[in-house]
């Protein structure tokens, strides 16, 4: 397991006396240039720069640049951001062998700055920017494999949360909510409430910013509806009948941190922690949303999804229609909208997305959340008709959710299929 970062006081380089004696030598002049540049607000010199990378992490001079750079770039806006990090791009990129100097650059900001954060925004920005501004994507992997590294899932903490928890935080489940927007504060006060859970991990250099968080409701049946289960008015689950476990929020927090997995481990972590708390429970579901299953459907032509329509005259209508799924995605939208009593169309548009959550490519599910539980070894349960009747909902799914169970002692089983091109779904999923 990787050691955690280093505070500033412990930053201490192995590099040898000679190159300190060097760096000191050379500390009054960048000194004297640091100060210019921040008299005047200019960019530091590309050769300042370079020091970032190369100089010890004792060397005076270089650890005061990078105290002040940080400084300026968490107060910076977009555009500034940006010129500071292609900076930072042509400082380094002659550094020839560049071995680990782009990792010290990085362990130099953080711990002259003690801000963790500091280091996920930049990655953040590198991950945004680094198709417009050519080498950030060097920098971008060596940060992201820091952070892989000091985000590792044994250092982190999973914390219960509920009403009684800080206000601080309570704000930050309201902002960082990326599935169902929270939208009051009896909104939010439903959703922490005794009968449910909202489990989060922590980073120890991070304390109060969750970095992924899980809502959970209990029933006595796998849910179907969001609504319902949104509800503010709904009273509240007698947790001694409840036999389901229903996660139907996860929220990443932190763009920064994309590509480093720890939402499987938290998933598991909060299985465990309600199977000690209710053992009545029996079964672990989500409720999930279908995100790109509208896009999807409007790229394709008739030829590649009329045999998906339950009923003969649609098959025949799309089969030749370039445009058949643009106009299919209207018809689910206004059936799902107006709660059409039309079998055929509910089973087209349940068939169809079907099709679209088992579609690979790379060997993997091409919907991102497909992706995320089928990729944790859950299987596709059901797929649920105008489960979602929010803006959103209806834009991004035409209202339909999926469930994925999980079931603990079948999860490397369903991994293998999926390695194998053949993602684990239930009868009922099969039978549409």
């Amino acid at each position: 397991m990787s050691t955690t970062p280093t505070t500033p006081a412990s930053g201490v380089s192995p590099d040898t006396d000679a190159s300190d004696a060097a760096a000191e030598h050379t500390a009054p002049g960048m000194l004297a240039r640091l100060s210019r540049w921040l008299e005047r607000d200019h960019l530091p010199s590309q050769a300042d720069v370079r020091a970032l990378f190369q100089a010890t992490l004792t060397d005076v001079a270089a650890n005061r640049l990078a105290k002040q750079w940080g400084g300026r770039y968490l107060a910076a806006d977009g555009d500034e951001r940006r010129s500071l990090l292609a900076g930072l791009v042509r400082a380094g990129v002659d550094l020839e062998p560049r071995g680990d100097q782009g990792l010290r650059l990085f362990r130099r900001l953080y711990a002259q700055n003690d801000n963790l954060g500091l280091l996920v925004d930049m990655r953040a920005d590198m991950l945004r920017w680094r198709n417009q501004v050519a080498g950030l994507s060097v920098l971008e992997q060596e940060l992201g494999g820091l952070l892989s590294s000091w985000f590792d899932v044994g250092m982190l903490e999973l914390r219960h949360i509920n009403w009684d928890s800080p206000a601080s935080l309570l704000e930050k489940l309201i902002q960082y909510e990326a599935v169902h927007a929270i939208r009051s504060w009896d909104d939010l006060r439903r959703r922490v409430a005794p009968d449910r859970r909202c489990y989060a991990f922590f980073h120890p250099r991070m304390n109060g910013v969750p970095l992924i968080f899980v809502e959970v409701a209990f029933a006595e049946q796998m849910a179907a509806n969001v609504q319902t289960l949104l509800d503010p008015a709904k009273p509240s689950d007698d947790l001694d009948k409840a036999r389901w476990a229903i996660f139907y929020s996860i929220s990443n927090t932190q763009p920064g941190l994309r590509g480093i997995s720890f939402g499987n481990f938290l998933l598991k972590r909060v299985i465990d922690e309600l199977l000690g708390e209710l053992p009545r429970l029996k079964s672990f579901a989500t409720l999930s949303p279908i995100p790109g299953f509208a896009a999807w459907l409007e790229r394709q032509e008739g030829t590649a999804i009329a045999e998906l329509l339950a009923d003969k005259a649609d098959r025949q209508a799309a089969a030749e229609d370039p445009q058949a799924g643009l106009k299919w995605l209207d018809r689910l939208r206004s059936g799902a909208e107006g709660a059409a009593s039309d079998d055929g169309l509910r089973k087209s548009g349940l068939r169809l997305v079907a099709h679209y959550l088992t579609s690979l490519k790379n060997g993997h599910p091409i919907d991102p959340v497909a992706r995320f539980h089928l990729g944790n070894g859950a299987r596709i349960e059901r797929i649920n008709w105008a489960a979602d009747l929010s803006t959103k909902g209806l834009a991004q799914s035409c209202g339909m959710m999926s469930n994925y169970l999980y079931e603990p002692d079948r999860l490397d089983d369903n991994l293998a299929r999926l390695s194998a091109g053949k993602p684990r779904i239930s009868r009922a999923v099969q039978w549409l």
